[in-house]
């Protein structure tokens, strides 16, 4: 994706730049980019209700972008619908990575987002995503086409996901 770079061809922030999700499972999930048909949960939090994701996909299509808030706003929104039967987490925070390049001038670095801190974020953001905010400003880089922040982040992503972390 970043080789050819069809990352830079994605429609950022919208329902067709989520097929992030095809890119990273295709060879993995037989249902690598399609929205899921099945109710699902995790940890005890229901995800939105299958039935209604298609029209809960436009409506956070449709949130606006134009500031920091904004967007980590889009991005709660994105996760508590949670797409896909699996690799959300991994998909969505390119997506959001994505939409803070485009809109912000800015990535977040997430090799230094502690993975404790931010699942507990992430777990209480759908009440309040002051906590989530407040993390991710703080690891903000404006080196945003610096390919090992990128990959850094992807490695990341698979940590929080409960994969290790292989020791240096």
């Amino acid at each position: 994706m970043f080789e050819s770079n069809d990352i830079n061809t994605l429609e950022i922030g919208t329902k067709k730049g989520l097929k992030i999700h095809r890119y990273l499972f295709n060879e993995l999930y037989d249902f690598a980019g399609e929205i899921r048909k099945q109710n699902i949960s995790k940890g005890g939090i229901r995800f939105a209700n299958a039935l209604y994701l298609n029209e809960i996909l436009i409506k956070i299509e449709q949130m606006p972008e134009s500031t920091f808030d904004k967007v980590i706003a889009k991005y709660v929104e994105m996760n508590i619908a949670h797409t896909f039967l699996e690799g959300n987490g991994r998909s969505m925070r390119i997506w959001l990575d994505m939409i803070l390049k485009k809109q912000l001038k800015k990535v977040v670095n997430w090799q230094y987002v502690d993975k404790t801190f931010y699942l507990q974020a992430m777990e209480r953001s759908s009440i309040n995503h002051l906590e989530l905010r407040t993390l991710l400003k703080d690891n903000l880089t404006d080196d945003v086409d610096n390919r090992e922040i990128i990959f850094k982040g992807i490695e990341q992503s698979y940590y929080y996901e409960g994969y290790e972390k292989e020791d240096e």
